[in-house]
């Protein structure tokens, strides 16, 4: 997952990871369904039988690897939370912080006696409101709390001075995933429009509101939802890196924008600089006019609406039920989680750091630290070979591509330093001013790094997420404990499955170093071109031609990936596995051709290259990832890249006439 500029939460799977044996298991392919051939469907050849019997539990939307094993990987959570949240804690401590703010969030019965009431005087105050400045006053000082309306400040590295963290603004103001929701007219885009104007409808009426008022003021909120919705970017507009950077001062955009009165914004925010990078600037040009153009009363009836909506789950039963009937209709997700598992989930977003400490004693060992540590040099001096060996690269732009390959960073497991939440007040009777407390802690963490050089020590993910990414603006690429569990990494395997496994995820990682965004970062983290002209030009055409490909893959009835949305994963998935078999190969059973299990050592490989993503998912949340997902769907995260590689020819045969053939001038090679 390329993080950039923050993080897509792209996630993946459960198990533990033990001492390395003498010996490996040998029995650990099953399921593959040999009345498929491998030639036409690998995905399919692997996953099958599993896929034809697996069942989506009701509470999920799919079920799996990917970001399917964040489930069960929740209930690992919970099982630590179960038990420091009934054990007799030292005041202050991390276990004490943890325990008491999961037993707030237990306790359903004082959370459901509360009602709305937490919330009732921030209604209020919106109420108080009666001019622009009052409006934006709210708008600011509700955000450092993470009660966001149409106002997205955060800090993070400058993209032309990767050493200095600067303030950014970012589009938002819509309650749908993303801008087209609101211009579609299919029959499925229609319904989660009905959806969404009958959520905000409901809040109105659990706070007070008659039907009637509830449904007109529901209709206000969508059409400023949609009238913002107009100006924002794309997600494939979003991939643009320099267009998506534009630092002005803030005595510029005061005279560009005098209605949002960004001096005052960012005093309530607590900010103080002299420049902000605006991200979309047509998004705050709009805004700029609509704060004159629409009623304050009607921006109070939108201010109440994202109120209730950002603490819904905070709140009592109804107004839980009103959010799941909205994410039902969006994700296809049949019932509710556990309160278990919602309550997890919120102790890992707000003091993810201190349980990330409590799940890597429990659950990591420094073994598998150490064997990923030598996957990854192995991956990096398997892509130094092949820049070497390209044919369409000129010699002064090879060394500098080394040059940033052997400057990445590489982050394993967990920080070397953890997070303090000594400023973070629990009380265990108070679920809703624990988010609170814990919300602007956050905030505050942020904002402490304005204009301060960056730490380039920092995660930005914790590390019981199930998840990887690279970081372009510290050229890095990290790995989180949750991640070294099968069907990713197992210590007890041989190497074909890790490096056909979490190999392939490394490989994926380093690749996003080099994809279309991250080759526009040198190898301190800056926006700076490394490239010839001509090689450049290079690239370009290459990578469109990972979009043409990927374009033509179908995914729900016709519906199609979209390639230029999906290409820098695309990219990445197609070198990751590339890389992953050369730095295999270079392995003592990579050099062997001894087969284990009725399988040779490149097929095995392979094998766990399609095992790593098996999913299955709901029709709706398929619809949805093909709308907002940076990556395409599990099947062709498998059969893309094999169809491009020229080993996975020779391990299953593939000839010409076979569904997953390409002939070899159409193949993607680029690193």
């Amino acid at each position: 997952m390329n993080k950039i500029p923050f993080l897509f939460a792209v996630l993946l799977w459960l198990a533990g990871c033990q001492s390395k044996p003498e010996t490996v298991a040998k029995s650990d392919i099953q399921g593959i369904d040999s009345s498929i051939k491998p030639e036409n469907n690998f995905f399919m050849y692997v996953n099958r039988i599993w896929y034809d019997t697996a069942q989506i539990p009701p509470s999920q939307s799919g079920v799996g690897a990917y970001m399917f094993m964040n489930f069960p990987q929740r209930l690992r959570l919970q099982g630590i939370l179960d038990s420091v949240s009934k054990a007799n804690n030292t005041a202050g401590s991390i276990e004490q912080k943890l325990g008491d703010f999961y037993a707030s969030g237990m306790d359903t019965t004082t959370i459901n006696q509360r009602s709305f009431d937490p919330i009732k005087p921030l209604l209020t105050r919106i109420d108080s409101i009666s001019n622009l400045t009052s409006l934006m006053k709210f708008v600011a000082t509700e955000a450092r709390l993470n009660n966001t309306s149409f106002l997205a400040f955060g800090v993070g590295p400058d993209n032309k001075n990767s050493k200095l963290n600067i303030a950014h603004i970012y589009q938002t103001g819509i309650g749908l995933p993303e801008r087209d929701y609101y211009f579609r007219t299919d029959a499925p885009s229609v319904a989660i429009q009905q959806a969404y104007k009958l959520y905000l409808a409901r809040l109105f009426q659990l706070t007070g509101s008659d039907s009637a008022t509830a449904s007109k003021d529901a209709g206000i909120v969508y059409n400023i939802d949609k009238q913002l919705a107009g100006s924002h970017r794309t997600n494939i507009e979003l991939r643009d890196v320099n267009a998506n950077y534009n630092k002005m001062s803030v005595t510029t955009l005061e005279k560009k924008q005098p209605n949002i009165g960004w001096q005052h914004v960012l005093n309530d925010l607590g900010a103080k600089t002299d420049s902000i990078d605006v991200a979309q600037p047509s998004y705050y040009d709009k805004l700029n006019t609509a704060l004159k153009s629409i009623p304050i009363s009607e921006w109070k009836i939108y201010l109440k609406a994202y109120t209730i909506s950002n603490y819904a789950d905070e709140l009592s039963q109804p107004f839980v039920d009103a959010s799941f009937e909205l994410n039902k209709v969006i994700t296809g997700q049949a019932v509710q989680k556990t309160r278990g598992e919602k309550m997890a989930s919120s102790v890992d977003r707000q003091l993810g750091w201190a349980l990330g400490q409590l799940y890597v004693k429990k659950y990591f060992t420094e073994d598998a630290k150490k064997r990923v540590l030598d996957l990854v040099n192995n991956l990096q001096k398997a892509l130094a070979a092949r820049v070497d060996k390209l044919d369409w690269m000129s010699d002064s732009t090879k060394q500098k591509a080394k040059e940033k390959l052997f400057a990445i960073t590489k982050k394993i497991g967990y920080p070397d330093k953890w997070r303090d939440y000594s400023n973070v007040v629990i009380v265990k009777d108070k679920y809703f001013e624990n988010v609170v407390s814990a919300s602007s802690n956050n905030y505050l963490f942020q904002l402490a790094k304005l204009n301060k050089p960056v730490d380039r020590s920092e995660w930005l993910t914790t590390p019981s997420t199930v998840t990887a990414y690279n970081n372009p603006n510290a050229n890095e690429i990290v790995f989180p404990a949750a991640i070294l569990q099968p069907p990713y990494f197992d210590n007890n395997a041989d190497d074909a499955l890790n490096y056909g496994g979490i190999g392939m995820v490394i490989g994926h990682e380093i690749t996003h170093t080099f994809d279309d965004q991250g080759a526009q970062f040198d190898k301190d983290g800056n926006v700076k071109n490394w490239w010839t002209k001509d090689d450049y030009a290079k690239f370009k055409a290459k990578t469109q031609n990972v979009i043409d490909l990927y374009n033509t893959f179908v995914v729900l009835d016709t519906v199609h990936v979209k390639g230029a949305m999906t290409v820098g994963e695309n990219a990445a998935d197609v070198g990751g596995v590339s890389i992953a078999y050369d730095a295999f190969k270079l392995t003592k059973e990579g050099q062997d051709s001894t087969k284990i299990g009725g399988y040779t050592p490149d097929q095995r490989f392979f094998i766990s290259v399609a095992r790593i993503w098996r999913v299955k998912m709901k029709n709706e949340f398929l619809r949805l990832w093909i709308n907002n997902n940076p990556h395409s769907p599990p099947m062709w995260r498998v059969n893309g890249p094999l169809m491009n590689n020229p080993h996975f020819y020779d391990a299953f045969n593939v000839k010409q006439g076979d569904s997953m053939y390409l002939p070899e001038e159409k193949r993607i090679h680029i690193w």
